[in-house]
């Protein structure tokens, strides 16, 4: 294999996992170059293949940002010669993903015993709701649960009201990065003994460490809640609406505190004992709103960006719709989002992934794959004849003439 001149070239990885946590966790690996042979069920492919709308030309948007740089490999495990040839393709593997709920790798016959005795370095990720162990291993779940079960949807929305899940699928996303990490200094370790790995990853468990600040008011006796946008323990730390749309406003100390209000010309509000300090800002954060609010709404988010941002420095920034956060001069000039060739659809989008090295490379080279798009080219690597695969596809390897396309 050609050095690409990134930190995982070389490695490489077979992903039977579905939607987003496995799916989230190879794409990284494959920004830093790792060859990840995405194997799914043939004629119909990972279910996020088929998660919308929207749909481009039949495509989903959606499986694109999971699956940009990936091989697809269909292979119908429930053939013995299928399961064969992905022995094979374990036994030159350095990692292997899947998210199944506990016990179906076992009857599916690739379960980290079973791969073992193919492959006994290999590193081995099983995700799941809730682990692989405890009372509540075999329980389904996905995104929306975890929020509900972590304390997350308690602490997002406004007091008063239902509580919110996170707009973003987090706790996928928050799991995914858990797993690349596993992955990561899984493949550290093996450096230095030689040995694989099994790492027993769940949701529900990736998820907790993220409650950080809301963690540390439990642990020190104090209630959690819902409060908007507006932060426990700062203020003003909050969504402010201007003349056409909304602010934010983050004041982390006294001296930012005096800054902003030197910005919107209000020197009265450090004067006013209910806001000195911010202690006092806190216990009268209803009143602190009305005030600020009332002198933001005089001019548009952009003049107020201009006067607090550019000209005082003090973090303020715009609410933007995706489409502003995706197109913008900041997100522009790094060159975050860009385009790709895709072998049916021309140039398609997509975003990079933020890690900028100084003296290595990263970055997607290859469009995500259409369903069994590397089918005959992923045998060819392990040393097959055109004739062989000829035989492994009238096995029924790739799936039957019945599958739907």
């Amino acid at each position: 294999m050609t050095d690409t001149g990134k930190i995982l070239d070389g490695v490489k990885v077979l992903d039977l996992s579905t939607f987003v946590t496995g799916g989230f966790c190879s794409v990284m690996l494959a920004n830093q170059g790792a060859e990840v042979v995405k194997i799914e069920q043939p004629g119909y492919g990972d279910a996020v293949r088929h998660s919308g709308p929207p749909f481009i030309k039949g495509e989903s948007p959606y499986y694109w940002s999971l699956n940009y740089g990936k091989k697809s490999l269909e292979l119908d495990l429930k053939n013995p010669e299928a399961k064969a040839a992905l022995y094979e393709l374990v036994e030159e593997a350095d990692v292997f993903i899947q998210n199944f709920r506990p016990g179906t790798a076992e009857r599916l016959d690739v379960d980290h015993e079973t791969l073992g005795e193919y492959n006994d370095d290999l590193v081995y990720l099983a995700i799941s709701a809730f682990g692989q162990t405890g009372p509540w291993r075999e329980r389904s779940g996905y995104d929306l649960l975890i929020q509900g079960m972590s304390g997350i949807m308690s602490v997002t929305g406004e007091g008063g009201r239902q509580p919110v899940k996170v707009g973003l699928p987090m706790t996928d996303l928050i799991t995914a990065m858990w797993a690349a990490f596993g992955t990561m200094t899984a493949l550290y370790r093996r450096e230095q003994t030689g040995e694989g790995e099994y790492i027993d990853l769940g949701m529900l468990e990736a998820t907790l460490p993220w409650l950080t600040k809301q963690a540390g008011m439990v642990f020190a006796g104090e209630e959690t809640k819902r409060m908007g946008t507006k932060a426990p323990v700062l203020a003003p730390y909050q969504t402010f609406e201007t003349k056409d749309g909304f602010i934010n406003v983050c004041i982390l100390n006294e001296k930012l505190w005096g800054e902003l209000c030197e910005a919107i010309d209000r020197p009265d509000l450090p004067e006013d004992d209910r806001f000195e300090m911010n202690a006092d800002r806190v216990d009268h954060l209803d009143e602190l709103e009305a005030e600020i609010e009332e002198t933001l709404a005089e001019h548009t988010t952009d003049e107020w960006i201009e006067i607090i941002a550019e000209d005082a420095g003090v973090p303020v920034g715009p609410v933007y719709e995706v489409e502003e956060a995706l197109h913008n001069p900041q997100i522009d000039a790094r060159g975050t989002v860009t385009e790709i060739e895709h072998p049916e659809l021309g140039e398609i989008p997509v975003i990079e992934h933020p890690l900028r090295y100084e003296d290595a490379e990263s970055g997607f080279d290859r469009a995500p794959p259409t369903l069994g798009e590397h089918n005959r080219d992923v045998f060819r690597e392990l040393g097959y004849s055109d004739a062989e695969i000829d035989e492994l596809a009238d096995a029924g390897v790739f799936g039957s003439d019945d599958d739907e396309r």
